[in-house]
């Protein structure tokens, strides 16, 4: 469904992802896991068309699709969560949903999509006429999620979705993606909390200074001794 093949991206004279190759087949939920700074947030920045590597292939159902802008690469089915959510905090939970639906044009699809991210996270329901900058970091999280899911992906990219939010907030958040997932959704989570992320994913790579390290099944990943001590604390 993905591939990268050979991706090198640079910001300025500084290369941040090194010769990365990795793919993600349809349904599956794959995760990349990695320490702060090891190129996580810029391989998912990369796929999105707000990088452009510098060599390597990206290929989406076969097609190379590294030099298209973000905006094309949202109309081929990948939406991105960024880190950090970045919603529009001015503008209503609702105004959020319309405009991860912003290039559609199908108003029976969307109203049926919103009902459906209603149904994963009730609260937003609940708040679907209060300002974004007034809900919680979990409730923002879940809106984050609610909009890139507005746009219909086939493939979901989530960037740290578990940063900064409680430990119960985290186990809901983790069980959503199983969820959309488990709805046809395919995923590709980058998460610093790689006990939860394997713990749901199919399989795993771990990055070290914009490397791809190993890569394994996400169980392999788990029982891992290298990556027990180095990312999971034990």
């Amino acid at each position: 469904m993905l591939e990268l093949i050979g991706v090198n991206t640079f910001y300025g004279n500084i290369q941040a992802l090194r010769d990365v190759s990795l793919h993600i087949d349809e349904g599956e939920i794959v995760t990349l896991i990695g320490a702060n700074g090891a190129g996580k947030s810029t391989t998912l920045m990369t796929i999105c068309g707000i990088n452009t590597p510098r060599s390597g292939e990206i290929v989406w159902d076969g097609k190379p699709i590294q030099r298209l802008a973000p905006h094309e690469i949202v109309r081929l089915g990948i939406s991105q969560v960024p880190e950090g959510r970045l919603i529009f905090p001015d503008l209503s939970v609702r105004e959020n949903l319309e405009l991860g639906a912003f290039l559609r044009n199908d108003p029976a699809g969307i109203r049926k999509d919103r009902d459906y991210v209603y149904d994963l996270f009730p609260i937003l329901a609940q708040r679907a006429n209060q300002s974004g900058g007034t809900l919680s970091g979990g409730e923002q999280q879940m809106l984050a999620i609610s909009r890139a899911l507005m746009a219909r992906p086939r493939m979901l990219l989530l960037d740290e979705p578990s940063l900064g939010l409680a430990p119960i907030i985290i186990r809901q958040i983790f069980a959503i993606i199983r969820k959309v997932n488990e709805n046809g959704t395919t995923v590709f989570l980058v998460e610093q909390n790689a006990n939860q992320a394997l713990r749901i994913a199919n399989r795993g790579y771990v990055m070290e200074n914009g490397r791809i390290a190993m890569a394994d099944t996400a169980a392999a990943l788990l029982q891992s001794e290298q990556v027990r001590k180095a990312y999971l604390g034990m």
